[in-house]
């Protein structure tokens, strides 16, 4: 059964929308976990983009089963104030955004582990409304923009996520930012036209022209 996803402590203003992915986007995810791994006795060997199948015992050297898999992930998600980190200069990049629109943060995780979440973007400065939900992203962001006549941003590392934005909200910019991780390079391509952010620097320019363009 879909979850019953409440977004009424997200209040937006009359001004663009910016709405941003969190695992390997605004904190490192894929690094931290790796380290997580090797400390409960395993270890990551991307040998495509998923993470059951690619998780080995070092004891036995054999894959872990699925339910296994999920249990170390919930077990991050519990843990991840210890472990998760900051993007390289996203803090500063944000928090200038946030000066000429509304940023929400939206994390594809279970809604359980969203306290613990905002508990560390908090910590760090980053204290935007927050939507943690395994629902599809692309229904999400239309229930917040709801047609309104202002430009809207959207980033993500995942292809299947920037898709789903695109397809559900009209003139959506969606960019595609990723870190330079082995297992991220197996990751399936965003279609023609995603454009790519190299760093937060750089989806900043992209940003601020989409909004002016908007503006003219």
């Amino acid at each position: 059964m879909s979850e019953i996803l409440d977004l009424s402590h997200v209040r937006l203003g009359d001004r663009p929308l910016v709405v941003c992915d969190i695992d390997d986007v605004v904190l490192h995810f894929v690094a931290p976990f790796q380290d997580f791994l090797r400390g409960e006795g395993h270890e990551l060997r991307p040998r495509s983009f998923r993470l059951t199948g690619n998780i080995v015992s070092v004891e036995t050297q054999t894959a872990l089963e699925p339910v296994q898999v999920r249990g170390l992930i919930e077990a991050f998600f519990e843990a991840q104030e210890n472990w998760q980190i900051p993007t390289e200069f996203v803090v500063q990049t944000l928090q200038t955004l946030s000066e000429d629109a509304d940023v929400v943060f939206l994390t594809a995780m279970p809604p359980r582990y969203r306290d613990h979440r905002r508990r560390l973007l908090d910590q760090i400065g980053l204290t935007f409304p927050l939507i943690a939900s395994e629902e599809p992203k692309g229904p999400i962001m239309q229930r917040l923009h709801a047609g309104r006549p202002l430009p809207s941003v959207f980033i993500d590392d995942m292809a299947h996520n920037l898709h789903s934005v695109r397809d559900h909200v009209a003139e959506c910019l969606v960019l595609h930012m990723m870190p330079d991780s082995p297992l991220h390079l197996l990751a399936p391509k965003p279609d023609e036209g995603i454009a790519r952010a190299m760093d937060w620097a750089h989806a900043a320019g992209l940003i601020y022209t989409h909004i002016q363009s908007k503006a003219a």
